[in-house]
């Protein structure tokens, strides 16, 4: 590697007041003596108790689980705190072991205590998924989605920070849902990190089954990029919310390139779900979005992502009527339920074009969907209550929901599902939802209409990176390198990608002034193999000049072209049979590890819920040095084209023409392409439906 340019024209970072406590007590472990409690921190929205579903005999066994991070002669008073914080919450948090002494946020690289600069990277993207300003339960460990974990405990972190602190260039640590299992003999080329979360017999994989797992502290449910370590803040996921929406305005709606004079109705403003406000904003619709709980909705238009928040239902629908008359963008903020929103819209004749959900149906007991009959408090309090109860008003509101989006639909509103399990969930409640085959859904999923299609099948997908210096300056300079290679690339793009191309084009070049960043200094965007790979390529060769400061991590979201098999969402317009099998996220998982990814990790649950979708995703840190950039160049190939050629054998037309583009560009790949068969030839054998 050469050495850094000394003269950069970056200026000299200082050190937040708080990064000499947090390089001192980081790598400290668990302490031998008991460590003073630092009460309930009532300045950040905190997790629902989850329903109590252990046995007593399960409770002892939970509490035996728990006490094992801790010397024996602190067992007498710490099983009192645990037992109380089970009872209490349905889960051992571990409270006494938050660290106060520094705060939780993302650090310059330097200045963590680390012997290797990949183990201080993913301690920074610890620290940042963690960070109350991105984390949607900070203290609880849960950083979107209402259970999306980056640990169980606190206990856990404080291991994992000290293994962090400890490593060298030729260890692995082996994490088990959050669980340390220690630090193990690899080589250099290895993953530092290998995270699983979630991973259970499959017949032992249902919503209950997950809910007495998680409180016996043995697994955890790691959403996607929550216990992968890569969550960027809802950042993540507004350009794909934008794409989305976008494209959904295209096909039905006759909008170009803006949503001027375009109604979207929606609900949810939390970790992942508090990005619809922004995109919405950004592709120039006028829009409501529904939360029941003020804290986030407070939360998201104080950080500018809400533009307004409404008085009431009445407010909120004759704002989004003034906006659309006036073709203002504006994202309209409305606490309550989103029944009422819809229910209200459909007495009062609302037009609406667009309209989806974002509630986290994957977690429909525990918080994620709350019942219309009731208030958010009202609805806690049942939740762990009574929850037999609260499932059953649940459901009613699924059935009442469904049936407004129905009589909008009715009217010409193009509805979508989000992926969020809404569609799953409404029907196992018995709401009219599904096709007169009773065996689809009456409306598609966003990947299955649109982002499959459109995206995913040529390899576009959520490809992100994390500047490490936490210096704006370096995300600047990281935009615009972007931003030229697009462009360079787009100019010579063949049709069927072109308006992909140009749409990200727009979305880096407005990222700065759309006022992205949530925690650490990252960017997003949809890019295919050949454009992350020379991206990718470009960030490294300027860290090796001193024109960037220090090391990038890339990354992607999970919800990516190979990286997750969901039927209901990512795999939703593969329609060979295989949209239920998994072995593209597990092939991609093990692939990455030894094509030089830095931490690689694999999931149970994620986005439709635990037991609905396996997936996985990596970190790779950029050094600037040649070793980064072979280990970009096989990686990237790999971690897009996996997922391409898949598509390709099942028959997607557009997957086909990439994967054909990429053997040109790449000789080495050599892949198994599908021959069609006739439909009057297959017809002539089976005819008719059984």
């Amino acid at each position: 590697m050469k050495a850094i340019n000394k003269a950069s024209p970056h200026p000299q970072l200082t050190m937040p007041s708080d990064a000499d406590a947090m390089r001192a007590y980081v790598g400290e472990g668990i302490p031998e003596h008991l460590l003073e409690h630092p009460g309930i921190d009532d300045s950040v929205d905190h997790a629902p108790p989850r329903r109590q579903v252990l046995t007593n005999a399960e409770k002892r066994l939970a509490l035996r689980n728990a006490l094992r991070y801790f010397p024996t002669r602190l067992h007498s008073q710490l099983s009192v705190e645990f037992a109380k914080e089970l009872n209490e919450y349905g889960r051992i948090w571990m409270m006494r072991y938050r660290p106060t002494q520094y705060e939780m946020k993302a650090y310059h690289i330097d200045a963590y205590p680390a012997k290797c600069k990949q183990a201080a990277a993913i301690m920074l993207m610890i620290h940042n998924n963690l960070d109350s300003a991105v984390a949607q339960f900070p203290h609880e460990l849960i950083t979107y989605g209402g259970n999306g974990a980056v640990f169980q405990n606190w206990a856990q972190y404080r291991l994992v920070m000290k293994y962090l602190s400890e490593m060298e260039d030729d260890q692995t640590l082996v994490i088990y849902s959050g669980h340390p299992l220690g630090l193990f003999p690899s080589h250099s080329d290895a993953p530092r990190v290998v995270v699983t979360n979630g991973m259970v017999i499959p017949n032992y994989s249902s919503q209950d089954d997950y809910d007495r797992f998680n409180a016996l502290g043995v697994s955890q449910y790691g959403q996607m990029t929550a216990g992968s370590y890569m969550y960027i803040g809802p950042q993540g996921i507004v350009h794909g919310t934008t794409i989305t929406v976008l494209n959904a305005a295209r096909m039905h709606a006759g909008a170009t390139d803006s949503l001027s004079g375009i109604t979207f109705v929606t609900s949810g403003l939390g970790g992942m779900s508090g990005a619809q406000a922004k995109a919405a904003v950004i592709a120039g619709a006028a829009s409501i979005i529904s939360e029941v709980n003020p804290h986030a909705a407070h939360k998201r238009h104080q950080q500018g992502w809400l533009s307004v928040i409404a008085d009431d239902v009445d407010d909120a629908i004759d704002r989004m009527e003034a906006a659309k008359a006036s073709g203002d963008a504006i994202s309209i903020g409305h606490i309550g339920n989103i029944v009422d929103l819809l229910e209200r819209m459909v007495e009062r004749g609302t037009s609406v074009d667009l309209l989806s959900d974002q509630t986290s149906l994957h977690n429909p007991w525990q918080g994620g969907y709350y019942p219309v009959t009731m208030d958010f408090e009202a609805g806690k309090e049942m939740m762990s209550s009574n929850p037999a109860e609260f499932k059953a008003a649940v459901q009613e509101s699924l059935r009442r929901h469904a049936a407004a989006v129905n009589s909008l639909t009715e009217s010409g509103t193009y509805f979508w599902d989000y992926g969020n399990a809404f569609l799953l969930e409404a029907g196992r409640a018995g709401a009219d939802v599904m096709s007169d085959d009773g065996l689809s859904f009456r409306y598609p999923s966003y990947v299955e209409d649109i982002m499959g299609p459109l995206c995913f099948d040529f390899g576009f997908g959520p490809f992100r990176w994390v500047c490490t210096s936490c210096d704006p300056l370096d995300l600047k300079r990281s935009d615009a390198i972007a931003t030229r290679v697009l462009k360079e690339m787009a100019a010579n793009s063949s049709r069927d990608i072109q308006q992909q191309m140009l749409d990200n084009i727009r979305w880096i070049e407005q990222a700065g002034a759309n006022e992205m960043v949530v925690g650490s200094q990252a960017r997003i965007l949809y890019a295919n193999a050949a454009g992350r790979k020379r991206i990718a390529k470009e960030f490294n060769d300027a860290i090796n000049s001193g024109l960037i400061s220090a090391p990038i991590v890339l990354g992607r979201d999970h919800h990516d072209v190979s990286g997750t098999d969901s039927p209901y969402r990512e795999t939703a317009n593969i329609h060979d049979g295989s949209m239920f099998t998994a072995d593209m996220a597990v092939q991609n998982f093990v692939g990455d590890s030894f094509r030089g990814a830095t931490w690689v990790s694999l999931h149970n649950g994620g986005g439709v819920g635990w037991g609905e979708v396996i997936n996985g995703g990596f970190g790779m840190v950029l050094d600037g040095s040649a070793d980064s950039e072979r280990k970009l160049l096989s990686m990237l190939d790999w971690d897009v084209n996996n997922g391409i050629t898949r598509r390709a054998w099942a028959r997607n037309d557009g997957a086909i023409s990439a994967i054909k583009r990429a053997m040109i560009e790449n000789p080495k790949i050599k892949v198994t392409l599908p021959n069609q068969a006739e439909d009057k030839l297959i017809d002539s054998f089976f005819r008719g439906e059984d």
